[in-house]
């Protein structure tokens, strides 16, 4: 059957499983916007700017394990959506971005809105396409999803001249096929690498589990919950892997590193055995590399071969995904009749039961100021643990992460490795649109807010009813925290006390906007603002200079933390 490239293009979208995507049409893509318009076939969202459209598809990925789709046009259009697209690589979320390009004979010619897209996408791309044959388009973009999904997961752009999606040509889909070196196929561990770890996890009387977003991403978190509970291990979770394990379990230790929990980075510095599973040993999480478990032996489990050893070197390397190893790990517990008693692991937990009591987490509460801990645990309260939370990036995302327990998987939705501000409000667009009836609330700072405020408008262009719990300090309040610690106080460049009224903005474009000022006023806020049908930002005037604790310096080993005011003690 002869078809149009922009119904090609249509199809293959329908194959896939596509049902929403989000874009900004423009001369590039008019064909392809002129075809949406007569064959609805696939949702879009219009936003409001192309680095909203990645984000909002991001979180929709982030939050349903299915690739997310964006469409922009050539030219400026494409280059808007290069943040977004980096962000998803180095979280390793599976998304599909549709650039437009200047007509074949055009490219090199600095056409109007010429960018060589591909170039600048290769290095935070997991693979990217020019098409220049229109017969190959239905491969391209089968290959884009397969690729996109499987193995490390991860963006994929496909930029798409304008010629290529205007000619018509033969469309069968039964005869797709995929390029056979573009095909993933699953890492099968070698059996004897999972008794070895048997008989590690056998020897050790300290052991630790360090877990990471390849959990969520691997859709592991049922067999990781069966083997931390049968082989009575205590959880510390990165940031990307909040949720994989409940944050309610006595075993849960909440997250380690620059900002996590004492008795998180205490039991990594003192197990004898880690075991890291789909997580990549990132700078915040480690610290000092030296002093980085060192009294530990390590085992490494990840998909991606070239994590490995890559920044901490490990005594056992297995390469697989989350999934399977841990099927592989449960089945050989089960077989070996391995369940370690209560009295052999009592030491170790009571000792951490010791950390716990030591150091919670904590602030301090006066009657003046309305501290950003207790706006998270009330939401916490209000919303039972239930709602979906995005986060902007800063010290937002850091309280967010640490005074809401993530019980279910997929719940905690942020920007990890790029920490990108302004990707929580599209990327909760994307989450509330997948999961309708669920409480979808952003957690923002005022300076994040800012970076993408503009799609209040398709918010409600769309009825699309979120929710903003803005943190506001008037400072860019992380970088102002290290200013205080490393710079004496020279606090350049951070003040934002010049803002707009957030609620007369949030007004503006039809939102219900509520503030409060003072600490009686933030259950109020948060019952009227969480609990409406339509899309509510609230402005909470927090503290101007609450720090983030536990803090760990740049540098320093994980173990050597600040605790504010309460000066760490190991």
């Amino acid at each position: 059957m002869k078809m149009k490239g922009t119904q090609i293009l249509l199809e293959c979208l329908k194959a896939e499983g596509v049902e929403v995507m989000f874009g900004y049409p423009g001369g590039a893509v008019i064909d392809i916007y002129d075809e949406l318009h007569r064959n609805p076939a696939v949702k879009h969202i219009l936003v409001r700017h192309e680095q909203a459209a990645v984000h909002a598809a991001d979180g929709y990925a982030r939050a349903t394990g299915k690739v997310g789709v964006a469409l922009a046009t050539s030219g400026p259009g494409a280059t808007n959506t290069v943040t977004g697209i980096a962000t998803a690589n180095m979280d390793s979320i599976p998304i599909v971005v549709f650039t437009g390009q200047v007509p074949t004979h055009l490219i090199g010619n600095d056409a109007f809105q010429e960018c060589d897209i591909t170039g600048i996408t290769r290095p935070c791309t997991k693979h990217n396409y020019l098409v220049r044959n229109p017969d190959e388009l239905a491969s391209t973009i089968r290959e884009a999803f397969h690729i996109a999904r499987t193995g490390r997961p991860g963006p994929v752009l496909v930029d798409l001249p304008k010629n290529v999606i205007a000619a018509e040509v033969d469309y069968d889909p039964a005869k797709i096929r995929i390029n056979a070196t573009k095909l993933s196929l699953p890492p099968k561990p070698s059996s004897k690498k999972f008794v070895q770890m048997l008989e590690m996890l056998r020897a050790s009387r300290r052991p630790v589990l360090l877990t990471g977003g390849g959990i969520l991403l691997g859709k592991a978190s049922d067999e990781l919950r069966a083997f931390a509970r049968r082989a009575k291990i205590p959880v510390t979770s990165t940031l990307m892997g909040l949720g994989a394990f409940p944050g309610s379990d006595p075993l849960f230790l909440g997250m380690p590193g620059m900002h996590g929990t004492y008795y998180a980075n205490m039991a990594i510095s003192h197990c004898d055995l880690l075991i890291c599973i789909g997580a990549r040993f990132d700078d915040r999480v480690t610290g000092k590399l030296d002093t980085f478990a060192s009294n530990a032996q390590i085992i490494h489990i990840d998909v991606d071969p070239s994590s490995i050893n890559k920044n901490i070197v490990v005594d056992l390397p297995i390469v697989s995904d989350a999934k399977s190893a841990l099927e592989n790990i449960n089945r050989l517990l089960k077989d070996n009749n391995y369940a370690p008693t209560d009295a052999e692991r009592k030491d170790w937990l009571e000792q951490i039961e010791a950390w716990k009591k030591k150091a919670p987490l904590a602030y301090c509460q006066d009657a003046e100021h309305i501290k950003p801990q207790c706006v998270i645990e009330t939401l916490y309260e209000l919303t039972k643990g239930k709602a979906i939370i995005t986060t902007e990036v800063g010290q937002n995302q850091m309280w967010a992460a640490q005074f809401y327990r993530y019980d279910d998987p997929n719940t905690f939705i942020s920007s990890g490795g790029l920490g990108t501000m302004g990707y929580g409000f599209p990327a909760a667009l994307g989450v509330k649109l997948a999961f309708p009836d669920r409480i979808v609330v952003d957690i923002a700072g005022d300076g994040s807010i800012q970076m993408n405020i503009q799609e209040m408008a398709t918010a409600m262009q769309y009825n699309i009813p979120v929710k903003i719990v803005l943190l506001n300090n008037g400072y860019l309040g992380m970088v102002r925290q290290w200013q205080e610690l490393f710079y004496e106080k020279r606090y350049s460049n951070t003040d934002m006390t010049f803002q707009p009224d957030f609620v007369k903005v949030a007004e503006a474009y039809g939102w219900e906007a509520f503030r409060a000022k003072r600490p009686e006023e933030i259950r109020p806020v948060l019952e009227k603002g969480l609990f409406s049908n339509r899309p509510c930002l609230m402005d909470f005037q927090i503290a101007r200079e609450e720090c983030v604790y536990p803090m760990v310096r740049p540098g320093a080993s994980i173990s050597e933390m600040t605790l504010g005011t309460r000066e760490m003690t190991n």
